[in-house]
């Protein structure tokens, strides 16, 4: 590929590093990373406003489950997908397509006359979250590089981290004034304006995409994907609050065999030269893959951390849902600072910083546990320990994603975009489900602090032994550590395979 054609030979005036002159980087970054906190902070605003829609639609327990739950589950199964249309239809079409559908629906939402339409508006808000925030990681890798790169991975990380603090506390502000009478409603309306000056900013300031080149999608590989994904997610999303009945457990163990078959789908691809819609070549390496577990595993730790925040604060002490979001605004600053860290830091350091933030995590939840299990735990307490624990999180994720991304040719920018984004999406399910079940089986026969405590335990452990994966990923490797696994084929085994085009 000739480099005066740009990165994957789709835009054509632009390299890989640097935007048109028209643009400046800082403006294209901030455009950007409008979505990175808009998806981060929907992610979180309903879990405040339940209880608000459930009086005011007379919506049940299982309908305010599917308003939260629909979201998240829609942009888990598609985010894959939106990255490679990201790749085949240009990725500012995408994020703009994201942008306009996330704002029409956030419209839609604060309108719904029911639950039902409520519901409905959620999935494809989550559906457009889906298409424009693989754009945000591809546009990262696209235009940014070195030092440039990792400022932008910091900020990226921060808005995920301070939109997900954001949307427990604005929805909570927002509640709490019941503007004009509208009480939840103001918490999806807020959207729609942002969105708005998001999509005349990028339409202006973005690169054009190349109006010519396209390459086929891999439709057979987006139904697999789909139903194995729906099949994961789902049961971790509605199996806390019904308690895991068999058909929960069948449906979870179903997306066993479609993710094998998925993969089993992508070699065929990659064998008979065909476009797949992840190439497993290049997310099989170890330095990719188990970097991904490694991030799966910080979003595990995080969203369980939030979802049982909550529990603890709400229910446990009575306190409302703008505290439990006030209270957390000591870890997001705390991340995004550590976000910014790696610039400052020798080279010979970076590759040292994942594992290091996972040690700090381990020793913040392990001492929020022993305050827990001692009835020393306090809200100040917390408060304290929110600031390392932060840190760590922030140190190890930006760390870890700058790794992951620099660790792939530029022309695989989608498949780490997206599949990235799928796996922190599974690992925070998975968290919430498991951590979050282990809070409330407790709670039935301990106190709230000595149920946190429990909890904080086992995320301390969690941290700790995702830090080994995380080590074996970041640590520096000679040519022939990166030899393929020995079932992957010679054709999977190129160092930088393309897919061709049909």
């Amino acid at each position: 590929m000739d480099s005066r054609t740009g990165v994957l030979g789709r835009w054509p005036h632009m390299t890989a590093t640097q935007p048109p002159a028209r643009s400046r980087p800082s403006a294209l970054l901030a455009v950007l990373l409008v979505a990175s906190f808009l998806v981060s902070a929907d992610s979180t605003i309903t879990n405040v406003a339940t209880p608000s829609i459930r009086a005011s639609l007379g919506a049940s327990g299982s309908d305010a489950q599917f308003v939260v739950g629909g979201y998240l589950v829609a942009y888990a199964v598609l985010l894959i997908t939106g990255s490679r249309l990201g790749q085949t239809h240009g990725y500012k079409r995408l994020f703009l397509a994201g942008v306009s559908g996330f704002g029409l629906c956030s419209l839609a939402a604060g309108l719904a006359p029911d639950v039902g339409v409520l519901i409905a508006t959620r999935v494809l808000q989550g559906a457009s979250a889906a298409l424009m925030l693989p754009q945000v990681l591809t546009g990262i890798q696209l235009h940014f590089d070195g030092e440039r790169r990792a400022r932008a991975i910091g900020l990226h990380a921060a808005a995920l981290a301070v939109g997900a603090a954001a949307g427990q506390v604005l929805g909570g502000v927002l509640i709490s004034a019941d503007i004009a009478g509208e009480t939840w409603r103001p918490a999806f309306l807020i959207n729609v304006p942002v969105c708005l000056v998001a999509l005349l900013l990028g339409a202006k300031i973005l690169p054009a995409d190349d109006r010519h080149a396209r390459r086929s999608l891999d439709l057979r590989g987006v139904a697999i994907l789909s139903v194995a994904v729906v099949c994961l997610v789902v049961p971790l999303t509605v199996g806390p609050d019904t308690g895991w009945s068999a058909r929960i457990w069948a449906t979870l163990a179903a997306s066993i065999p479609a993710l094998a078959l998925f993969l089993l789908t992508e070699r065929r691809a990659l064998n008979n030269g065909r476009a797949p819609l992840v190439n497993t070549a290049i997310i099989s390496r170890p330095a990719i893959g188990l970097g991904m577990i490694g991030l799966a595993s910080s979003y595990a730790t995080y969203f369980a951390l939030l979802f049982t925040l909550a529990q603890y604060l709400q229910t446990g002490l009575h306190h409302s849902a703008l505290f439990s979001g006030l209270i957390l605004v000591p870890w997001a600053v705390a991340f995004g600072l550590a976000g910014q860290t790696r610039r400052y830091l020798p080279s010979r350091l970076v590759p040292a910083l994942p594992v290091a933030g996972f040690v700090l995590l381990a020793v913040v939840y392990l001492a929020i546990g022993a305050s827990g299990l001692t009835g020393a735990l306090s809200t100040s307490l917390l408060a304290i320990l929110f600031v390392p624990g932060g840190f760590g999180l922030g140190l190890l994720f930006t760390a870890l994603l700058g790794h992951v991304m620099g660790a792939a040719p530029h022309q695989h920018a989608p498949d780490i975009s997206g599949v990235s984004a799928t796996a922190t999406q599974i690992g925070g399910s998975l968290g919430v489900a498991g951590f979050g079940t282990l809070y409330l089986t407790s709670a039935h026969t301990h106190s709230p602090g000595h149920s946190l405590g429990i909890t904080a335990v086992a995320l301390s452990a969690t941290a700790l032994v995702a830090s080994i994966p995380t080590y074996l990923a970041t640590r520096r490797r000679r040519p022939q550590d990166e030899a393929p696994y020995p079932w992957r084929t010679r054709l999977e085994a190129e160092p930088v395979a393309e897919s061709h085009p049909r």
